[in-house]
């Protein structure tokens, strides 16, 4: 039941997003980038686990990926805008921060961030 409940919020907070963007695509595009999946996400955590160390590494590690995703922000619109389809300029865009994310964990093995 806590499952379909999760599903629920999450479902409803995107189509929320996705709605709102259709009218007003800056008022979409602020919801859908404040942390709201990451909040939902530690409080499905603490709820389910109650363990303060696991949470501890699961906000540590967010931060750690959030900053190799924030360059497909910028990649999409500049290939669209340059005529690239939007179906491969998602697909340049995610293909990017999958790269991103593995030179993170590359890079911060070196410096003792474990992801």
């Amino acid at each position: 039941m806590f499952f379909l409940a999760k599903v629920a919020i999450s479902a409803v907070l995107i189509a929320t997003v996705s709605t709102l963007a259709r009218k007003q695509p800056a008022l979409g595009a602020l919801i859908a980038s404040l942390p709201l999946v990451s909040v939902l996400g530690m409080i499905w955590l603490w709820i389910e686990t109650h363990d303060p160390v696991r949470m501890e590494r699961h906000v540590a590690a967010t931060f750690w990926y959030v900053i190799p995703s924030l360059p497909m922000f910028l990649v999409i619109p500049a290939a669209m805008r340059a005529g690239v389809p939007f179906w491969l300029s998602l697909l340049g865009g995610c293909a990017l921060t999958v790269g991103l994310y593995l030179l993170t964990v590359t890079i911060g093995a070196r410096f003792g961030i474990r992801l």
